[in-house]
């Protein structure tokens, strides 16, 4: 028996892969997309409990206030830290990663009733934070190393020091695409990676009619 649409489906790979690409060409074929990096941060400045953790994780002081009351993050800071020491980084994605788990569910259910077919989560810690549990299907977006490093220097993330220590953080590439249903290889061309993910999606959505319906 077929069950509700959408179908569930994961995004991820590591930090200059092409991800967001490949999610942004997603959402331009009529995909809806939760990206759980994004509703992470918005956790860390407006969930109570979220913000008390974490000023008790890196000291209150981690948090300030910018000239109009908002509540402002030091991101740099908590990055310093859990490089030097990953038992607080794992605390913080126990914090976290369980209520954007609940945001998921609640937009699963949001894009149930809107009759969307397909929901693309978009993390980049998908494997790691258990997010992928549930989900009909993951796609891992893999990228030659000089290609990643280039990507995320443009995007000011950092000199290439910097942003090969936060890649040792992440899983490799081999063991993403040992886990993966499908595997996108970016190669730098956005042209390419347009028509091989339009292409994706067309088998995505033969695999969501195989086991979804409208009812």
């Amino acid at each position: 028996m077929k069950r509700t649409y959408p179908f569930l489906v994961g995004v991820t790979g590591g930090l200059g892969s092409g991800k967001s690409m490949v999610c942004r060409v997603f959402s331009e074929m009529g995909c809806r997309l939760f990206e759980s990096d994004k509703i992470a941060k918005e956790l860390q400045l407006h969930d109570h409990e979220v913000i008390k953790g974490i000023s008790e994780l890196f000291g209150p002081k981690v948090y300030s206030h910018d000239a109009s009351g908002g509540l402002v993050l030091d991101r740099k800071k908590i990055a310093a830290t859990v490089f030097s020491a990953p038992g607080k980084l794992d605390a913080l994605n126990r914090l976290i990663h369980p209520r954007v788990s609940h945001e998921f569910r609640k937009a699963a259910l949001e894009a149930e009733r809107q009759g969307i077919k397909i929901l693309v989560k978009e993390a980049a810690i998908l494997f790691e934070s258990g997010g992928n549990e549930g989900l009909d299907a993951v796609i891992v977006v893999v990228a030659d190393i000089q290609d990643r490093l280039e990507r995320a220097v443009q995007k000011g993330m950092g000199q290439c020091e910097e942003i090969m220590r936060r890649i040792a953080t992440q899983w490799p590439q081999e063991k993403l695409i040992a886990k993966a249903d499908y595997v996108l290889f970016n190669k730098g061309s956005l042209d390419e990676l347009k028509k091989e993910t339009e292409a994706l999606y067309r088998t995505l959505l033969i695999a969501a009619a195989s086991i979804c319906d409208n009812n």
